[in-house]
């Protein structure tokens, strides 16, 4: 991949390399909110893999979940999203989705 001229180095941010767990840049992330959609759709009756998707979602400790037919939203802490993200993508698979689309986007702390 040294040849690639699009690969982007993946930039550690641990307490333990001497900066603060989050953005590198910009500040920690605070807050974040995640949209998905589950594929293949079935306009007559959810697919497995949408139902396990918003179990996660709504089992997950986020502080806002809208789950609907076509699309699910849900905010929280950075680490709490995250945490979800990574089950929601894992268990959705497993459970037949062909495909995840999802966006992830900072928000302010609106506390």
């Amino acid at each position: 991949m040294e040849d690639c001229k699009w690969s982007v180095p993946l930039v550690k941010s641990h307490p333990t390399d001497g900066h603060p767990p989050g953005r590198r840049y910009g500040g920690p992330m605070e807050r974040l909110r995640v949209e998905f959609t589950t594929e293949p759709f079935d306009l007559d009756e959810a697919p497995a893999h949408a139902v396990v998707a918003r179990e996660v979602i709504q089992g997950a400790e986020l502080d806002a979940v809208d789950v609907g037919p076509f699309g699910n939203t849900a905010e929280g802490r950075a680490d709490a999203v995250l945490a979800a993200v990574d089950a929601l993508l894992r268990r959705a698979l497993e459970a037949g989705a062909t495909r995840v689309s999802l966006q992830v986007n900072v928000v302010g702390d609106e506390r």
